[in-house]
């Protein structure tokens, strides 16, 4: 569509419009004339269509005002009065995405689908949403994602509670949470950055309803608004549902949310801050040290991608040369940084975990003195070639995941557009490029360097400090104080209390009317495609081996997975597997150090990752299929140098450096322990089911708390293992890659086949044949039921057992049910009564079920709502518009929009777990023709999986040892 610069369409004046080479598209810049909101529109061809509205948001203090007033303008509004409109939504529409975001300085409302009028609906349902919330008319809503005071009767101990409260209590026990969330504060002391948006809990309670409807009514305004369009769209008439339904109803306003630029600092500031480990942990080696400096400002274009790169040179790849000299200094087991250029003075962070307070002053002189040394004798050219190489290459894939390209586009913008720049100057990066290219002949880097890490005094160092028991120091703090609140309470005040507590339940409890609850638009079953989307895949005899193709448009990208068997392993070299792929591709090889393999995969391919997996079988509770699996890609004119890397990776990977051989597994387990932090609900839900099922046992030991375990104990006592551990990397390297356990996948054009081809056959030519028979790997599955106890002030709370062993079968209304569960009863029962920040579950065509909270106040009262699914499923019953939203909710879902090697690699993982197209497609048909009395009929299915009791939990360790007679075992996870 052709539109003429500043003239009006709908309301709006188009400002700019430009052609965007590098995304096929052609980005819009308009001004809504009457009220001066900002929108930016991308046109293209793309059906997967974005909308998102913004708004600038600096937090004033740290209430975490920002962060909860996203959660609650999302339930209810003008239009649309239901208590969860968001729900509705996840149930009953077909979107892509679906979620809203705090940053430190904006809020985002994003949505995404590729129907037209699904589209339409999840737009209104946002904008009413964010400029016509319940908050003002219904106090609950606070109480309910914030906080509020629990009272259950005149003698009971009053509580904190609320949705985000206990989200940022979890968000708080881990250290690395910690250490990041402090750094702008260091860095930014007389700006919002200096505040926490998303909550401190200490300072959440000060919050009031006053403060929460004065900060909407100042920034939740047209005039402060950010709109982004994208796709395959008629633009004009958005823009006129724009105006006419929303835009237009306000008069412009004079908003003061322009973020200030932090002075510079005439020297670096300092700060102590601690964080709380077990009772039984030790202190040392549990001090994070980090050096932080503040990179020029957000409306230079090329600060954006060059302090990406540099921060990937300095510390990121196996041989960075700040990584390495740290390491060889002895400071600290795990190096790593962070480029954070979302905010509007971009800045570096540079961490060593792992070390002790005494270290600092080391540290700081490493740093100082090899930055001076690369400036005075350059950085390689190679790894420089390589860092541009990569960033580059992720840019022109856009492959983003299940996060459609849009919306990425979208947040890519905000690093420009929320600080008063051009939408499009980070999204037309190929002029960027053009002038970081010239690092490649010259000292452009370097000078880089020079500018703003050397002579730069803006900085902050920080020290994070493990202190013992300091989480019971500070709940006995919050209890103290809240005894003394009560105290402060007469008579009347308790019971009023009392009342309000019991009033807020009421309202969780009490069902939306059926009439608001039909306000939200839903989509009729026409509407869906009754046929499952084939993933063609080719199987066929390779010379040797077994080749999966799937043939697909991939803008000249190859994509080569390599499944290598591990059914050669017995238990005890399991967990040797899960380190040979961490192991890979950072150590050497015959041809070339683990720094020049670095570079060389940098710049001739978009990456080579090992990884470690067990396939559950279709219907079979007992199978699986143990992997490694190798996933690269690269340009099909690079094909050769990828076969080429691959060959030397697999064929010539030497285990033989002790001290290399150590930082690595150091490494791994550290990074290992921060994941198992942030995402304790995979650690306990993986827990439970590795009780009972020999899948999930053979997953523990490649990649959970029985891998983890396994990388404790070899590195604490390293220097006597040393030699066992290279004897059995070797034996394990030589039992998985060789031709009898090889098959190959291939998602690429046809075009590119005869390449692959002849590259694959002469890369099967360097494998050795080795008839080794399968080993009868068998695991002594027992109910553990574990307590994992860390220093997190909340728990993640897990359940689980098999339905197939108790004589049940998979079938579509299976994952209708899990719709219903999650987003009804879970949703209800957990998180909006119970506090928890989520809860999920999940049920498998091998039968396996788990449900799991995450960030959970909880712990005996989330197990008995598990416990009482079965009766909610027995008496469940819903009218005909009710459960067609749930059978939409569950195909939106299932059809989640793939990538082309998504595409691929779900072919392939369905070829080994034995699920068919047919079998797919009959899910979807039972899933369409699902009706109440079948989700009833599956009450006894979830009754029997989970009567055997298999329970995991981790977190709190008072919370545990309070319930210590639920568990058969209590470790400390991390001691």
């Amino acid at each position: 569509m052709n539109l003429e610069v500043e003239k009006s369409y709908a309301g709006f004046k188009l400002v700019e419009q430009k052609t965007i080479e590098e995304i096929n598209s052609t980005g819009r810049v308009f001004e809504h004339e009457k009220t001066g909101a900002r929108l930016f529109h991308i046109e293209n061809d793309d059906d997967n269509k974005v909308f998102c509205i913004s708004f600038r948001t600096p937090p004033e203090d740290h209430t975490g005002l920002p962060h909860i007033l996203e959660h609650s303008v999302l339930c209810g509004s003008r239009k649309y009065p239901l208590k969860d409109p968001f729900v509705e939504l996840a149930k009953g529409s077909l979107n892509t995405f679906l979620n809203a975001m705090t940053y430190p300085d904006k809020t985002m409302y994003p949505v995404a689908s590729r129907n037209d009028q699904d589209f339409k609906n999840l737009m209104d349902v946002y904008l009413d949403a964010v400029f016509y919330p319940n908050i003002y008319k219904h106090h609950e809503i606070l109480k309910q994602e914030g906080w509020h005071h629990d009272l259950d009767n005149q003698e009971g101990e009053v509580t904190y509670k609320g949705v985000v409260y206990n989200e940022m209590k979890g968000a708080f026990s881990s250290p690395e949470q910690i250490l990041f969330r402090n750094i702008q504060q260091t860095l930014f002391p007389d700006t919002p950055y200096a505040f926490e948006s998303g909550g401190d809990p200490e300072f959440i309670p000060d919050l009031t309803q006053e403060q929460f409807e004065a900060f909407h009514s100042k920034y939740y305004h047209p005039s402060n608004s950010y709109i982004y369009l994208y796709g395959n769209m008629d633009i004009l008439d958005n823009l006129t549902y724009l105006d006419k339904e929303y835009l237009s109803e306000f008069d412009p306003i004079d908003i003061n949310s322009e973020l200030p630029i932090q002075e510079p600092f005439k020297e670096p500031s300092r700060e102590v801050i601690n964080y709380s480990i077990a009772s039984n942990e030790t202190e040392k080696d549990k001090t994070f040290l980090s050096y932080n400096i503040v990179i020029g400002n957000g409306d230079q274009p090329e600060v954006h991608y060059t302090l990406d790169i540099l921060e990937h040179i300095l510390l990121e790849t196996p041989g960075a040369p700040l990584k390495e000299a740290l390491l060889q200094a002895g400071i600290g087991k795990d190096i790593f940084g962070s480029a954070d250029t979302a905010i509007k003075q971009p800045a570096l962070s540079i961490v060593a975990k792992g070390t002790n307070p005494e270290d600092e002053e080391k540290f700081l002189q490493v740093i100082r003195d090899t930055l001076k040394k690369l400036v005075e004798e350059g950085i390689d050219k190679k790894e420089i070639e390589a860092a541009i190489n990569l960033f580059e290459f992720k840019l022109r894939e856009a492959d983003y995941g299940r996060y459609p390209k849009g919306l990425m586009y979208g947040i890519i913008s905000m690093s420009s557009w929320l600080y008063d720049e051009d939408p499009m100057m980070l999204i037309q990066y190929n002029p960027i490029f053009e002038k970081i290219k010239t690092a490649l002949t010259s000292d452009y880097l370097e000078r880089f360097m020079q500018e703003h890490l050397l002579n730069n005094t803006h900085a902050s160092v920080l020290v994070v400090k493990p202190e013992k028991g300091l989480n019971a120091v500070k709940e006995k703090e919050v209890k103290d104080k809240l005894v003394s609140y009560k105290e402060s309470l007469s008579e009347e005040d308790i019971k009023q209390l009392v009342n309000e507590t019991n009033h807020l339940r009421q309202y969780q409890e009490e069902p939306s009317p059926k009439e608001d609850i039909e306000k939200i638009p839903l989509l009729q079953l026409e509407d869906i495609n009754r046929d499952a989307e084939k993933l063609e895949l080719n199987v066929e005899a390779f010379e040797d081996i077994t080749l999966l193709y799937h043939e697909d448009f991939t803008n000249l990208v190859g994509y080569v997975n390599m499944y290598f068997d591990l059914n050669r392993l017995d238990k005890e070299l399991m967990p040797y597997a899960g380190l040979l792929a961490n192991l890979l591709g950072k150590i050497n090889t015959e041809k070339l150090s683990y720094g020049q393999l670095s570079n060389e995969i940098n710049i001739h391919t978009g990456g080579i990752n090992f990884s470690t997996t067990a396939y559950g079988i279709n219907a079979q509770p007992d199978g699986f299929d143990a992997k490694m699996v190798v996933t690269s890609k690269a340009f099909y004119d690079k094909l050769p140098q990828l076969f080429e890397l691959l060959n030397d990776m697999i064929n010539g990977t030497q285990i033989d450096d002790d001290k290399r051989l150590k930082e690595v597994i150091s490494e791994t387990k550290s990074r290992l322990q921060m994941n198992m932090t942030s995402s304790g609900h995979n650690v306990a839900a993986m827990r439970a089911q590795s009780y009972f099922s020999p899948s999930y046992a053979c997953k523990d030991l490649l990649q959970g708390v029985g891998y983890y375990q396994f990388l404790a104990e070899i590195e604490s006592d390293y220097d006597c293992k040393k030699d066992a551990i290279k004897d059995n990397l070797r034996i394990v390297k030589d039992l998985i890659f060789n031709q009898s356990t090889l098959t190959v996948g291939y998602t690429g054009e046809e075009k590119s086949l005869e390449a692959f081809n002849s590259e694959l056959t002469a890369f099967l030519k360097t494998l050795r044949k080795i008839e080794e028979m399968p080993v009868d790997l068998h695991f002594d599955l027992i109910n553990k039921n574990e307590g994992l106890m860390t220093s997190d002030k909340i728990q993640y709370v897990a359940k689980a057992g098999n339905y197939i062993t108790t004589g049940h079968e998979y079938k579509g209304t299976i994952p209708v049910m899990k719709t219903i569960l999650s987003l009804e009863y879970l949703w209800g029962r957990v998180r909006v009564m119970g506090g928890a920040y989520g809860c999920m579950t999940n049920f498998t065509r091998s039968g396996n079920v788990f449900f799991v909270s995450y960030r959970d106040p909880n712990l005996k009262e989330t197990l008995q709502a598990y416990d009482e699914v079965y009766n909610f499923i027995k008496e469940f019953d819903c009218d005909d518009r009710e459960m067609l939203k749930y059978i939409i909710g569950t195909i939106s879902r299932i059809d989640a929009p793939l990538t082309p090697s998504m595409k691929g690699s779900t072919a392939m993982d369905n070829y080994f777990m034995k699920i068919s197209h047919e079998d797919i497609q009959q899910t979807r048909d039972e899933i369409l023709d699902t009706r109440p009395i079948e989700i009833r009929s599956l009450a006894d299915l979830v009754k029997d999986a989970l009567a055997s009791e298999y329970i995991c939990v981790q977190g709190n360790e008072d919370k545990i040892k309070a319930n210590e007679e639920i568990f058969n075992q209590i470790i400390q996870l991390f001691a």
